[in-house]
């Protein structure tokens, strides 16, 4: 009615839908859980209008930002959290507050997960990159990982070896799965991590990376053993409100001492105006259950529509999911450029934009991103990019709700169509 789409383009909707049916179903379970656990800790933590009151300068006895840190907590089942707008950035500045704020000189930080994200890397100082620019590595931190198996697998048998030696005080588990194919780390399988790690060495810390993956189990890795996790607030725990920052949740003395890398040691959470966006973080916590179900619920769909196509997907249809992302392999940079360039013509802001591939800060390759969104880089809000190398595979994450969503994703397919890329 409002867009030109082709009937090649609804016909393969409409059955995409129809194979989705019962995974929807699911989520729509999922989602009614995580929203009422939501709404009990707000109701729990009395939260009522004098908590959207901001505060400037030093931001002294801010009670609404006292009272985030204590909802944050509830709705993470840990002891304590921090989430900020502004002072925390993005997600990468967020785990880079936790690993200053919890590693010291010889320590060992071990990830089981393979490589972490890309914008990581110059925060660590893998392989010797950004030396003298204030790394880990420059402060006497050491970084050890233990890969995925062949099979795709936690290394649980490297895990437990590499954890036992004394000097690892972080094992890191990045949950999503960044630009690779592996697959997204359960609740379960952070569970097993914990259970090990915390068997072979006491002083070892388990922290999660869960960007990404908020909300889109019953339970979050803190509630099966996790010491630590963070993520942004341009990502699922926002709920595409929350203009930007992050959070940072887990047990109480690990918080306290993120909290003095935040500000400065003494001072820790008590310190930071809040400048009028406690009511955003509150209304896109609140939200963030409902719009994660929104997300995945369009994820399934973009992989039941470029499966009924020919494209590997990954997770599949059916696959249970454990973060917002869909990977679809695209096989050559045509085709990740007309989807990327058609998905884009379905977003609410700059549509009229056309995405091009383009050296991006951080990354190894050049990048082709989507994303039109009501907050810039907000990847809650429908968006896909992708690096211009093998395996050719597109990362589409977000959609505020659905109906949008699903529009982006027939727009993309409708442009792979025009330029005779599919049929």
């Amino acid at each position: 009615m409002f867009f030109e789409i082709s009937e090649r383009v609804k016909e393969l909707s409409s059955v995409a839908l129809k194979k989705a049916e019962t995974v929807f179903g699911r989520i729509d379970e999922l989602t009614e859980y995580n929203q009422q656990k939501v709404l009990s800790a707000f109701i729990k933590n009395r939260v009522d209008e004098t908590d959207f009151n901001t505060t400037t300068g030093y931001g002294y006895s801010d009670k609404g930002r006292e009272k985030l840190d204590v909802l944050t907590a509830d709705i993470f089942g840990v002891e304590s959290a921090i989430i900020r707008s502004g002072a925390l950035s993005s997600g990468t500045h967020t785990l880079a507050v936790c690993l200053y704020g919890i590693l010291r000189p010889n320590d060992v930080m071990l990830c089981v997960t393979g490589t972490p994200y890309d914008t990581l890397h110059s925060t660590i100082g893998l392989n010797g990159k950004n030396m003298g620019d204030g790394t880990l590595a420059d402060f006497g931190v050491h970084y050890q990982q233990v890969d995925m198996t062949d099979n795709d697998e936690l290394d649980y048998e490297g895990i437990e070896q590499a954890a036992s030696d004394k000097a690892v005080r972080m094992v890191y588990i990045q949950r999503s799965r960044g630009y690779s194919l592996r697959h997204t780390v359960s609740i379960a399988e952070i569970e097993k991590v914990c259970e090990i790690v915390h068997r072979v060495n006491k002083r070892a810390i388990v922290m999660v990376d869960n960007c990404y993956g908020e909300f889109t189990e019953k339970l979050e890795p803190t509630q099966v053993g996790a010491d630590l996790m963070a993520g942004s607030l341009i990502k699922n725990a926002g709920g595409g409100i929350a203009p930007s920052g992050g959070y940072i949740a887990g047990r109480k003395d690990l918080v306290e001492l993120c909290g003095y890398r935040l500000t400065t040691p003494g001072l820790g959470t008590e310190l930071g105006a809040t400048l009028g966006q406690n009511r955003n973080i509150f209304m896109g916590l609140f939200h963030a259950p409902h719009v994660v179900g929104e997300a995945l619920k369009t994820a399934v769909f973009a992989a039941s529509v470029y499966t009924e196509l020919g494209f590997k997907v990954t997770p599949t249809v059916e696959e249970e999911r454990h973060d917002i992302i869909q990977a679809i392999c695209l096989e050559n940079s045509d085709n990740l450029i007309a989807f990327c360039q058609g998905l884009q013509k379905g977003a609410p802001v700059d549509s009229y934009v056309t995405p091009e591939p383009w050296d991006m800060p951080g990354y190894d390759s050049q990048v082709i991103m989507s994303a039109g969104a009501f907050t810039s880089g907000s990847s809650i809000e429908l968006s896909a990019d992708a690096p211009l190398r093998e395996p050719f595979a597109v990362w589409m994450q977000g959609g505020l709700n659905f109906h949008s969503g699903k529009i982006g994703v027939m727009l993309a397919t409708e442009e792979m169509l025009k330029r005779g890329l599919v049929k």
